[in-house]
């Protein structure tokens, strides 16, 4: 197999530090010098959310299956479904998940990773935070 050319391990448990509920992380790109970019596949189950971040690089997520919420602090919960991208940018307070009817999933792409890290995790997203959808 050619040295640019790999396959993506196994899908495994998104650590209960940074997720709500049962999410599954696929690492499709790890960090490297060529791209300087993580890819990542994240399924959420239902209700299933991240914790609150940022990205010191900011963030593109593109949406594969079903349906899910994207927020940012101070603003309203977005509804995002298949076929939808978000970018976001740089240092932005954020969550995204699942909604609660079904299966979520979204590719996430973290650029320039060399130059801050992908993501900066903070407090989880309360119940009350995620039941104020329009």
């Amino acid at each position: 197999m050619a040295q640019n050319i790999n396959r993506a391990p196994a899908a495994s448990p998104g650590p209960a530090s940074n997720f709500s509920g049962r999410v599954q992380v696929t690492m499709l790109v790890a960090a490297n010098p060529e791209t300087d970019c993580m890819v990542s596949s994240v399924t959420f189950e239902p209700k299933a959310r991240t914790f609150w971040h940022t990205h010191p690089n900011g963030q593109l997520l593109v949406v594969t299956k079903g349906t899910g919420y994207y927020q940012e602090k101070g603003k309203p919960v977005q509804i995002i479904r298949e076929g939808y991208s978000v970018t976001i940018p740089p240092q932005v307070t954020h969550w995204h998940g699942a909604d609660p009817s079904g299966q979520f999933t979204h590719i996430a792409i973290n650029p320039n990773v060399s130059k801050g890290g992908a993501v900066i995790w903070l407090q989880a997203v309360t119940d009350e935070e995620y039941s104020k959808v329009p």
